[in-house]
């Protein structure tokens, strides 16, 4: 972190300032971002925001693990090559198995608004890749507020959550918590978890992973939030950002694995300070700290083999994240310029245990998964936008120099240095059209997961088995893309049309065939368009859609396969709803999530051919004049079974030596939602 210091003190002298100024958010909107609005208010169904942002942009798709916590793919790619920061922090799951995405730590009541960035176009943050997922929650307010929700829905869902927030013109304080509960839910042919996983199983040897007599009925899911800041005026122009957030999630059912998560935590810490108009050479200082840690304990305690073989396997996990972040705004030669440095460090520590049933021994450990590694990086970024009459022009230029040493003494440590920069451009053609074009290059490095993690494997009567599936010859990915579009205004309506085609260098890819040391790099070619739209068909009736298609191909095969087809590049996927507003205080809205058959697969690395599906659902929201609001809804209303999760070999799923179990999305799913605001 040292270095880190020191480039911090360097931009303090030199600067004075930064800022993120709110133009650059209006302009991006239009262009390349978007921007998910009243999450809070309209997605009251769980707290998984991933379901939430798959329904609501068309260049995301679901990767269902649970009925929470689950992970999303953008633009063809998943895990680590996807930027999420929650207010600006970086935040990290713990699992390998990513039963913990970053998303999972946030929970759709306390979010204010999400910013979804396609492409390599944001040079502040260190390793986006295919985009970011910028989470902003809930602002505190001066005037004393506060909401309260009360929500039920089918398969035993119960939530509870309340905001209050309040101050005076210095000081602003909120406080948000919200506790959940939820069953196994039933797919469209009315199997839950443990039926789904038994159908799967059924005369073959991975029987002895379906869930235990006394444990088949319990819950999928408990998750408790709480988040509270404090914002103050320290003076006119200076302002500090306090806030605090816990995430207690526990017993997670995750039936298509091996093991479910016991419990898994997370605290994040973030402090924010910002000076406006120090001086000539700053228009505002932003200066962040933030520490994020997650806890993250998975294990075979729920299922058979466990009572059988009277002990049961535990693979704990932790991981830690602090940054510092510096950055400076300045207008100059009728520009903005936006400048600064950041650096982080993660740690990710891992074990593996065994427990016994019958208290015969002690909690035993076997060994580390990852051996206490440290991904440390440093780096400086610049950003100008600039108006040339009929042309909006802006560029970013990044350089990052990262470390990641581990403690193991069989395994090498890496080092890795990048240059990132890019140029987009929007042509104002007519006050109703708008041209736009991008040109980025981004770059991410391996994580400990892909470089080192180990796997243990417990038999009856036999030994234990380590398989390592990292790689430590890993290089970085480097994503070379371009971006083109057209977004057309209409008296009622608006049309955009988006392409992209993305040059992935020394891909990092999950080679199924290899008996270890399964990631390896690869180069690959991700292109594909994105079509939508909204018109008003009447002062009440609205109509929206969004329509996204990718391809996936490899331009190097992984050793000893022949499979040319990318994995996890989903199928032409649809989301069209039309709102009714049958008055100033209520709406009906009917949706519709459809895509294609999923033929275009990876066979070699376990992936399976799907059918297509379409699924309609259902909602109305009603507001009172005392404060009330009602939320009803139906989700997959006719009840269709069909899933959208592959069964790419990078995660251990369940198979029976041939195929990989597919989990199916829920069945018809109703809610209702009680919310009073004052």
């Amino acid at each position: 972190m040292k270095k880190s210091i020191y480039l911090s003190l360097a931009v303090v002298a030199l600067l004075q300032g930064a800022e993120e100024l709110e133009s650059i958010d209006v302009e991006e909107t239009v262009v390349t971002t978007k921007i998910v609005e009243d999450v809070s208010g309209e997605e009251v169904k769980s707290a998984d925001l991933s379901e939430a942002l798959a329904k609501k942009v068309p260049s995301i798709s679901l990767i269902r693990r649970s009925g929470i916590a689950n992970d999303i793919v953008l633009r063809g790619q998943k895990r680590d090559n996807i930027n999420v920061t929650i207010d600006g922090t970086k935040v990290c799951g713990a699992c390998v198995n990513r039963m913990d995405p970053p998303l999972s730590h946030v929970v759709t009541h306390a979010i204010d608004e999400v910013e979804v960035r396609e492409g390599p176009f944001d040079v502040e943050e260190f390793g986006t890749l295919s985009g970011s997922v910028k989470v902003s929650t809930k602002k505190p307010t001066k005037e004393l507020s506060g909401e309260l929700n009360v929500n039920a829905g089918s398969f035993g869902y119960k939530k509870l959550s309340g905001t209050l927030s309040g101050g005076s013109d210095k000081v602003r304080a909120l406080f948000t918590a919200s506790t959940e509960n939820g069953g196994q839910y039933e797919d469209g042919d009315g199997n839950d978890f443990a039926e789904q996983l038994e159908n799967y199983t059924a005369g073959t040897t991975a029987a002895r992973f379906n869930y235990a007599p006394e444990h088949r009925g319990m819950d999928a899911f408990d998750k408790t939030m709480y988040m509270g800041k404090v914002f103050i005026d320290v003076a006119d122009n200076q302002e500090l950002k306090l806030s605090y957030t816990a995430n207690r999630s526990t017993d997670v059912l995750y039936p298509s694995s091996k093991m479910d998560a016991t419990y898994d935590d997370s605290d994040i810490m973030n402090l924010e300070y910002s000076i406006s108009d120090l001086s000539k050479y700053s228009k505002k200082l932003d200066f962040q700290i933030y520490n994020s840690q997650v806890d993250h304990p998975m294990s075979t305690q729920y299922r058979a083999l466990a009572k059988a073989g009277g002990k049961y396997m535990t693979h704990h996990l932790t991981t830690d994240v602090t940054g510092v972040k510096l950055k400076n705004s300045v207008d100059a030669f009728d520009r903005t310029f936006t400048y600064g440095v950041d650096t982080s460090k993660r740690n990710w520590d891992g074990e593996y245990t065994v427990t016994s049933t019958t208290n015969a021994f002690p909690v035993k450990h076997i060994g580390a998964s990852i051996a206490d590694v440290d991904t440390e990086n440093v780096g400086v970024f610049a950003k100008c936008e600039r108006t040339l009459g009929k042309v909006d022009l802006e560029w970013g230029v990044r350089y990052d120099d990262t470390s990641v040493d581990t403690k193991s003494t069989t395994e090498k440590d890496n080092d890795y240095r990048a240059f990132s920069g890019n140029l987009f451009a929007t042509y104002n053609a007519d006050k109703n059209t708008k041209y736009f074009a991008g040109l980025g290059k981004s770059s991410r490095v391996p994580d400990a997961r892909e470089l080192y993690n180990t796997k243990y494997v417990l038999k009856p009567n036999k030994p234990k088995k380590t398989i390592v599936n990292g790689n430590p010859n890993l290089n970085q990915t480097d994503n070379y893309e371009l971006d083109l579009g057209i977004e057309k205004y209409y008296g009622d309506g608006k049309v955009k049309v988006k392409t992209f085609y993305s040059k992935l260098k020394d891909y990092i890819y999950y080679n199924g065939s290899l008996p270890k040391n399964n990631f390896e790099n690869i180069d690959a070619t991700i292109y594909g368009a994105e079509l939508s739209g909204s018109y008003f068909a009447s002062d009440s009736i609205t109509l929206d859609a969004g329509l996204s298609y990718k391809k996936g191909k490899k331009d190097t095969q992984p050793i000893g396969q022949t499979n040319s087809n990318l994995a996890e590049i989903t199928p032409l996927k649809l989301n069209a709803s039309v709102l009714y507003d049958y008055d100033s205080q209520g709406s009906v809205e009917l949706s519709l999530q459809a895509a294609s058959a999923w033929d275009d697969i990876d066979s070699d690395n376990g992936e399976q051919k799907l059918a297509g599906y379409g699924v309609m659902n259902l909602k109305t929201t009603r507001e009172f004049d005392n404060g009330i609001k009602l939320t009803a809804g139906v989700d997959n209303m006719f009840d269709k079974s069909y899933a959208i999760t592959n069964t790419y070999k990078d995660l251990i799923l369940m198979t029976d030596g041939s195929d990989t179990m597919l989990i199916n999305e829920p069945g018809r799913y109703m809610y209702l939602n009680a919310s009073y605001v004052f």
